[in-house]
């Protein structure tokens, strides 16, 4: 295994160890991280492993969008991540799915998201969920996240969560 490998492995476990085990409602779905690009690229591939209580249509056997949105949710997520030069704190501003078909039961379903622009606060997202066929697409996404700066009045604002006492 050479350098780059070995680099692009442990990536793979920080990204699966933060996003998918970290976080309860991902680690419930049972999200893992596929694969990575290279250092200093934004992108990233989660699997959603098929489980009989994420369906949404018994009759047919079709996932709920809930688990596919919040998939996509983390991988546009974890692109962010892997695209900053320095662990931030990042909340979505906006994820925009479009459903284009319904995966066949018992599938698991590949969430390939990449941060294709950051700004100063503004990071930009792209995915594609599949069934591994990155051409026959399921649903696509486009998602705004805001980077939070630490010690800006905002991000103080918002992670305040409590009132001070006697005040």
């Amino acid at each position: 295994m050479t350098d780059e490998d070995e680099l692009r492995q442990a990536r793979l476990r920080r990204i699966d160890d933060a996003f998918c085990r970290a976080i309860p409602y991902n680690a419930w779905l049972g999200l893992r991280a596929e694969d990575v690009g290279p250092p200093g690229e934004g992108r990233i591939v989660l699997r959603l492993p098929f489980r009989a209580e994420l369906v949404g249509n018994p009759v047919t056997g079709v996932l709920h969008g809930g688990p596919i949105s919040a998939a996509m949710d983390a991988a546009c997520g974890a692109a962010v991540f892997l695209s900053l030069h320095a662990p931030r704190r990042i909340a979505t501003l906006d994820l925009r799915l479009d459903y284009l078909r319904g995966a066949p039961p018992g599938a698991d379903i590949f969430f390939r998201a990449e941060c294709y622009r950051l700004t100063h606060q503004i990071a930009f997202t792209r995915g594609v969920a599949d069934l591994g066929d990155e051409t026959t697409p399921l649903a696509t996404s486009a998602g705004t996240f805001m980077i939070f700066s630490e010690g800006s009045a905002l991000a103080d604002g918002l992670a305040k969560t409590e009132p001070e006492a006697g005040g």
